[in-house]
Protein backbone atom coordinates (compact mmCIF):
# COMPACT_ATOMS: atom_id res chain seq x y z
CA UNK A 1 0.00 0.00 0.00
CA UNK A 2 1.10 3.65 -1.00
CA UNK A 3 0.41 6.98 -0.09
CA UNK A 4 -1.88 8.92 -2.16
CA UNK A 5 0.65 11.78 -3.19
CA UNK A 6 4.51 10.56 -3.06
CA UNK A 7 3.33 6.96 -3.53
CA UNK A 8 5.80 5.95 -1.20
CA UNK A 9 5.34 2.84 0.72
CA UNK A 10 4.45 2.46 4.30
CA UNK A 11 7.02 0.77 6.13
CA UNK A 12 6.12 -2.11 8.58
CA UNK A 13 6.71 -0.09 11.75
CA UNK A 14 3.79 2.61 10.85
CA UNK A 15 1.82 -0.15 9.47
CA UNK A 16 2.14 -1.61 13.08
CA UNK A 17 1.65 1.48 14.96
CA UNK A 18 -1.88 2.31 13.26
CA UNK A 19 -3.06 -1.41 13.40
CA UNK A 20 -2.16 -0.67 17.83
CA UNK A 21 -3.60 2.69 17.35
CA UNK A 22 -6.76 1.63 15.61
CA UNK A 23 -7.68 -0.77 18.46
CA UNK A 24 -8.06 1.51 20.57
CA UNK A 25 -11.06 3.41 18.77
CA UNK A 26 -14.92 2.71 20.01
CA UNK A 27 -17.82 2.95 18.01
CA UNK A 28 -18.36 6.79 18.52
CA UNK A 29 -14.82 8.01 17.92
CA UNK A 30 -14.81 5.78 14.84
CA UNK A 31 -18.39 7.54 13.89
CA UNK A 32 -17.30 11.00 14.60
CA UNK A 33 -13.86 10.97 12.12
CA UNK A 34 -15.04 9.16 9.90
CA UNK A 35 -14.92 11.46 7.36
CA UNK A 36 -14.79 12.12 3.30
CA UNK A 37 -11.47 12.66 1.69
CA UNK A 38 -8.99 11.05 -0.15
CA UNK A 39 -7.91 8.41 2.36
CA UNK A 40 -10.84 7.28 4.62
CA UNK A 41 -10.76 5.42 8.03
CA UNK A 42 -11.56 2.00 6.35
CA UNK A 43 -8.76 2.29 3.58
CA UNK A 44 -6.19 2.80 7.13
CA UNK A 45 -7.66 -0.51 8.38
CA UNK A 46 -7.07 -2.23 4.52
CA UNK A 47 -3.68 -0.75 4.89
CA UNK A 48 -2.62 -1.74 8.06
CA UNK A 49 -4.62 -5.44 8.65
CA UNK A 50 -4.96 -4.45 12.31
CA UNK A 51 -7.23 -7.59 14.86
CA UNK A 52 -9.85 -7.24 16.34
CA UNK A 53 -9.76 -7.43 20.21
CA UNK A 54 -13.32 -9.30 20.26
CA UNK A 55 -16.43 -9.56 18.48
CA UNK A 56 -18.08 -6.67 19.37
CA UNK A 57 -15.34 -4.58 17.79
CA UNK A 58 -15.12 -6.69 14.59
CA UNK A 59 -18.73 -6.07 14.00
CA UNK A 60 -18.10 -2.09 14.16
CA UNK A 61 -15.23 -1.97 11.70
CA UNK A 62 -17.49 -4.60 9.44
CA UNK A 63 -19.94 -1.43 10.16
CA UNK A 64 -17.17 1.03 8.88
CA UNK A 65 -16.38 -1.19 6.03
CA UNK A 66 -19.65 -1.72 4.52
CA UNK A 67 -20.63 2.31 5.52
CA UNK A 68 -23.23 1.33 7.88
CA UNK A 69 -22.15 2.98 11.43
CA UNK A 70 -24.85 4.71 12.87
CA UNK A 71 -23.78 9.07 12.89
CA UNK A 72 -21.71 9.81 15.96
CA UNK A 73 -24.07 11.66 18.55
CA UNK A 74 -21.65 14.27 18.72
CA UNK A 75 -22.82 17.87 20.34
CA UNK A 76 -22.43 19.19 16.51
CA UNK A 77 -24.76 16.79 15.46
CA UNK A 78 -27.15 17.03 18.33
CA UNK A 79 -27.38 20.73 18.21
CA UNK A 80 -28.23 20.85 14.42
CA UNK A 81 -31.25 18.58 14.67
CA UNK A 82 -33.53 21.67 15.79
CA UNK A 83 -33.93 20.43 19.33
CA UNK A 84 -34.20 23.11 22.46
CA UNK A 85 -31.14 23.65 22.97
CA UNK A 86 -31.20 23.67 26.74
CA UNK A 87 -32.35 19.89 26.47
CA UNK A 88 -29.90 18.60 24.38
CA UNK A 89 -27.14 20.36 26.07
CA UNK A 90 -28.32 18.52 29.81
CA UNK A 91 -29.13 15.08 28.01
CA UNK A 92 -25.14 15.53 26.60
CA UNK A 93 -24.06 16.26 29.55
CA UNK A 94 -25.90 13.92 31.66
CA UNK A 95 -25.17 10.82 29.31
CA UNK A 96 -21.11 12.18 29.52
CA UNK A 97 -21.20 12.60 25.65
CA UNK A 98 -19.01 15.53 25.67
CA UNK A 99 -14.95 15.11 25.64
CA UNK A 100 -12.89 17.77 28.22
CA UNK A 101 -12.26 19.99 25.08
CA UNK A 102 -15.92 20.43 24.15
CA UNK A 103 -17.29 20.74 27.57
CA UNK A 104 -14.58 24.10 28.26
CA UNK A 105 -15.07 25.09 24.80
CA UNK A 106 -18.69 25.43 25.01
CA UNK A 107 -19.37 26.58 28.38
CA UNK A 108 -20.52 30.40 27.23
CA UNK A 109 -22.92 28.45 24.88
CA UNK A 110 -24.66 26.35 27.43
CA UNK A 111 -24.77 29.63 30.27
CA UNK A 112 -26.89 31.06 27.12
CA UNK A 113 -28.97 28.71 26.64
CA UNK A 114 -30.15 28.47 30.35
CA UNK A 115 -28.78 25.00 30.94
CA UNK A 116 -29.39 23.93 34.75
CA UNK A 117 -25.62 25.08 36.70
CA UNK A 118 -25.97 21.93 38.46
CA UNK A 119 -25.51 19.73 35.55
CA UNK A 120 -22.49 22.11 34.42
CA UNK A 121 -20.83 21.74 37.99
CA UNK A 122 -21.34 17.94 37.82
CA UNK A 123 -19.86 17.43 34.55
CA UNK A 124 -17.14 19.95 35.24
CA UNK A 125 -16.07 17.39 38.34
CA UNK A 126 -16.23 14.37 36.57
CA UNK A 127 -14.09 16.01 33.18
CA UNK A 128 -11.53 13.41 31.87
CA UNK A 129 -8.37 16.04 32.50
CA UNK A 130 -5.61 13.48 31.31
CA UNK A 131 -4.86 15.45 28.23
CA UNK A 132 -6.22 18.95 29.45
CA UNK A 133 -3.78 21.15 29.98
CA UNK A 134 -4.07 24.81 32.00
CA UNK A 135 -4.34 27.28 29.52
CA UNK A 136 -7.70 25.72 27.98
CA UNK A 137 -8.99 26.68 31.49
CA UNK A 138 -7.81 29.72 31.13
CA UNK A 139 -10.09 30.49 27.79
CA UNK A 140 -12.63 28.59 29.86
CA UNK A 141 -13.00 30.94 32.48
CA UNK A 142 -12.60 33.97 30.56
CA UNK A 143 -15.86 33.54 28.73
CA UNK A 144 -17.92 32.03 31.58
CA UNK A 145 -15.79 33.79 34.35
CA UNK A 146 -19.19 33.14 36.95
CA UNK A 147 -18.36 29.34 37.43
CA UNK A 148 -14.03 29.82 37.21
CA UNK A 149 -14.60 28.71 40.49
CA UNK A 150 -15.52 25.00 39.41
CA UNK A 151 -13.01 25.69 36.36
CA UNK A 152 -10.46 26.01 38.76
CA UNK A 153 -11.05 22.86 40.66
CA UNK A 154 -10.83 20.96 37.89
CA UNK A 155 -8.01 22.27 36.49
CA UNK A 156 -6.30 21.27 39.50
CA UNK A 157 -7.25 18.17 39.21
CA UNK A 158 -5.36 18.19 35.51
CA UNK A 159 -2.31 19.43 37.43
CA UNK A 160 -1.71 16.85 39.64
CA UNK A 161 -1.80 13.99 37.38
CA UNK A 162 1.01 15.19 36.06
CA UNK A 163 4.67 13.65 36.58
CA UNK A 164 7.42 15.57 38.46
CA UNK A 165 10.06 17.83 36.94
CA UNK A 166 13.27 16.72 39.08
CA UNK A 167 15.74 19.69 40.21
CA UNK A 168 15.28 23.27 40.48
CA UNK A 169 13.58 25.21 37.83
CA UNK A 170 13.46 29.08 36.88
CA UNK A 171 10.57 30.58 34.38
CA UNK A 172 11.60 33.52 32.62
CA UNK A 173 7.48 34.63 31.38
CA UNK A 174 7.60 37.52 28.46
CA UNK A 175 4.73 39.94 29.64
CA UNK A 176 5.65 42.47 26.89
CA UNK A 177 2.97 44.41 24.55
CA UNK A 178 3.45 41.64 21.98
CA UNK A 179 2.47 38.87 24.25
CA UNK A 180 -1.42 40.00 24.39
CA UNK A 181 -1.61 38.81 20.49
CA UNK A 182 -2.79 35.31 19.98
CA UNK A 183 -0.76 32.43 19.16
CA UNK A 184 -2.34 31.84 15.65
CA UNK A 185 -4.74 33.61 13.50
CA UNK A 186 -7.79 30.36 14.31
CA UNK A 187 -6.79 30.83 18.12
CA UNK A 188 -8.72 32.54 21.18
CA UNK A 189 -5.48 31.52 23.28
CA UNK A 190 -3.19 34.93 23.64
CA UNK A 191 0.51 33.96 23.75
CA UNK A 192 0.21 35.39 27.43
CA UNK A 193 -2.60 32.86 28.12
CA UNK A 194 0.08 29.94 26.81
CA UNK A 195 2.72 31.45 29.04
CA UNK A 196 0.57 31.70 32.15
CA UNK A 197 -0.84 28.00 31.28
CA UNK A 198 2.91 26.68 31.11
CA UNK A 199 3.58 28.54 34.93
CA UNK A 200 0.28 27.07 36.26
CA UNK A 201 1.60 23.69 34.93
CA UNK A 202 5.48 23.74 36.35
CA UNK A 203 4.03 25.70 39.64
CA UNK A 204 2.32 21.93 40.48
CA UNK A 205 4.87 19.61 39.08
CA UNK A 206 8.21 20.63 39.66
CA UNK A 207 10.06 19.74 42.70
CA UNK A 208 11.38 23.71 42.69
CA UNK A 209 10.60 26.45 40.40
CA UNK A 210 10.79 30.36 41.07
CA UNK A 211 8.37 31.95 38.19
CA UNK A 212 9.99 35.72 37.03
CA UNK A 213 8.27 38.15 34.53
CA UNK A 214 9.94 40.27 32.26
CA UNK A 215 9.02 43.63 30.49
CA UNK A 216 10.51 46.99 31.76
CA UNK A 217 11.17 45.12 34.65
CA UNK A 218 12.05 41.73 36.28
CA UNK A 219 9.38 40.83 38.87
CA UNK A 220 9.77 37.57 40.91
CA UNK A 221 5.87 36.23 41.18
CA UNK A 222 4.11 34.92 44.54
CA UNK A 223 4.14 30.92 44.24
CA UNK A 224 0.71 30.98 43.72
CA UNK A 225 -1.60 28.97 42.61
CA UNK A 226 -4.04 28.66 39.60
CA UNK A 227 -5.79 31.31 38.16
CA UNK A 228 -4.50 33.12 41.40
CA UNK A 229 -1.19 32.63 39.90
CA UNK A 230 -1.93 33.58 36.18
CA UNK A 231 -3.42 36.88 37.88
CA UNK A 232 0.06 37.57 39.69
CA UNK A 233 1.48 37.04 36.30
CA UNK A 234 -0.82 39.09 34.47
CA UNK A 235 -0.94 42.04 36.77
CA UNK A 236 2.70 41.82 37.73
CA UNK A 237 3.86 45.08 35.82
CA UNK A 238 3.09 46.95 32.86
CA UNK A 239 2.78 45.56 29.75
CA UNK A 240 5.65 47.34 27.07
CA UNK A 241 9.23 45.95 26.14
CA UNK A 242 11.34 43.02 25.50
CA UNK A 243 14.72 43.41 26.96
CA UNK A 244 15.04 39.86 26.88
CA UNK A 245 18.81 39.11 26.90
CA UNK A 246 19.20 41.49 29.84
CA UNK A 247 16.26 39.48 31.17
CA UNK A 248 18.15 36.21 30.98
CA UNK A 249 21.46 37.80 32.00
CA UNK A 250 20.11 38.81 35.30
CA UNK A 251 18.56 35.61 36.37
CA UNK A 252 22.84 34.72 36.67
CA UNK A 253 24.21 37.76 36.93
CA UNK A 254 25.44 38.76 41.00
CA UNK A 255 23.04 40.36 42.82
CA UNK A 256 24.57 43.63 43.25
CA UNK A 257 24.19 44.45 39.54
CA UNK A 258 21.94 46.31 38.75
CA UNK A 259 20.83 47.82 35.21
CA UNK A 260 18.64 50.81 35.07
CA UNK A 261 18.86 52.46 31.25
CA UNK A 262 19.16 49.95 28.39
CA UNK A 263 18.92 51.21 24.47
CA UNK A 264 15.35 49.73 22.36
CA UNK A 265 16.56 50.25 18.92
CA UNK A 266 15.81 53.77 17.46
CA UNK A 267 13.90 54.44 20.45
CA UNK A 268 16.94 55.15 22.00
CA UNK A 269 17.78 54.92 26.20
CA UNK A 270 14.76 53.88 28.23
CA UNK A 271 14.34 53.21 31.69
CA UNK A 272 14.50 49.41 32.93
CA UNK A 273 14.52 48.18 36.72
CA UNK A 274 16.39 44.88 36.60
CA UNK A 275 18.99 43.93 39.31
CA UNK A 276 20.59 39.92 39.37
CA UNK A 277 19.15 37.19 41.09
CA UNK A 278 22.49 35.22 41.17
CA UNK A 279 20.53 31.46 40.54
CA UNK A 280 22.21 28.23 38.90
CA UNK A 281 19.33 26.86 38.32
CA UNK A 282 18.84 23.17 36.63
CA UNK A 283 17.38 24.58 33.87
CA UNK A 284 16.04 27.75 32.80
CA UNK A 285 12.55 27.99 30.58
CA UNK A 286 12.04 31.09 28.44
CA UNK A 287 8.72 31.44 27.49
CA UNK A 288 8.48 34.37 24.82
CA UNK A 289 7.70 36.24 21.41
CA UNK A 290 10.84 36.57 20.94
CA UNK A 291 10.66 40.05 19.63
CA UNK A 292 13.50 41.21 21.62
CA UNK A 293 15.25 44.44 21.65
CA UNK A 294 18.89 43.36 22.94
CA UNK A 295 21.30 40.57 21.87
CA UNK A 296 20.42 37.00 24.44
CA UNK A 297 23.26 35.54 26.09
CA UNK A 298 23.88 32.07 26.56
CA UNK A 299 22.47 29.64 29.73
CA UNK A 300 24.41 28.82 32.23
CA UNK A 301 23.06 25.39 32.10
CA UNK A 302 20.21 23.91 29.94
CA UNK A 303 18.37 26.69 28.80
CA UNK A 304 15.16 26.27 26.72
CA UNK A 305 13.46 28.84 24.72
CA UNK A 306 9.99 28.25 23.88
CA UNK A 307 8.64 30.62 20.61
CA UNK A 308 4.59 31.11 21.10
CA UNK A 309 4.81 32.91 18.33
CA UNK A 310 3.84 32.27 14.74
CA UNK A 311 7.35 33.71 13.72
CA UNK A 312 9.64 30.80 12.11
CA UNK A 313 12.73 32.05 12.89
CA UNK A 314 14.16 32.91 16.46
CA UNK A 315 17.10 34.28 18.17
CA UNK A 316 17.32 31.35 20.70
CA UNK A 317 19.64 28.57 18.98
CA UNK A 318 23.00 27.22 19.52
CA UNK A 319 23.28 26.63 23.02
CA UNK A 320 19.59 26.83 23.42
CA UNK A 321 16.92 24.29 22.77
CA UNK A 322 14.62 26.19 21.10
CA UNK A 323 10.69 25.08 20.86
CA UNK A 324 10.26 27.40 17.66
CA UNK A 325 6.07 27.54 17.90
CA UNK A 326 4.00 26.36 20.81
CA UNK A 327 3.35 23.06 21.58
CA UNK A 328 0.80 22.14 24.27
CA UNK A 329 3.25 19.33 25.56
CA UNK A 330 6.24 21.63 26.11
CA UNK A 331 6.48 20.16 29.51
CA UNK A 332 6.67 16.73 28.52
CA UNK A 333 8.49 17.56 26.39
CA UNK A 334 11.52 18.76 28.32
CA UNK A 335 10.37 16.08 30.54
CA UNK A 336 10.88 13.35 27.97
CA UNK A 337 14.40 14.86 26.38
CA UNK A 338 15.99 14.87 30.38
CA UNK A 339 14.89 11.57 30.89
CA UNK A 340 16.95 10.75 27.94
CA UNK A 341 19.96 12.51 28.45
CA UNK A 342 19.71 11.60 32.15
Amino acid sequence: MQTVKNKQPLSAQVKKGLATAFTKFNAYQLAKYNRDGAIKLRDVLFLCHAKPNDGEQEATWKKLVDGTLEPPDTWEVALSSGVDKKSVWERLLSENKLGALALLRNLRNMQQAGVNESVIFTALGQINVERVLPFRFISAARYAPQWEPNIETAMLKCLNIQDKLRGHTVLLLDVSGSMTSCVSEKSDITRLDAGCGVAMLLREVCERVDIFTFSMKLVQVPARRGFALRDAIVTSQVHSGTPLGLAVKSIYAPQTERTEHLRFGPWGFREVDYCGRNLRPDRLIVITDEQSADGVPDPVGRGYMVNVASAKNGVGYGPWIHIDGWSEAVVDYIRALEDELG
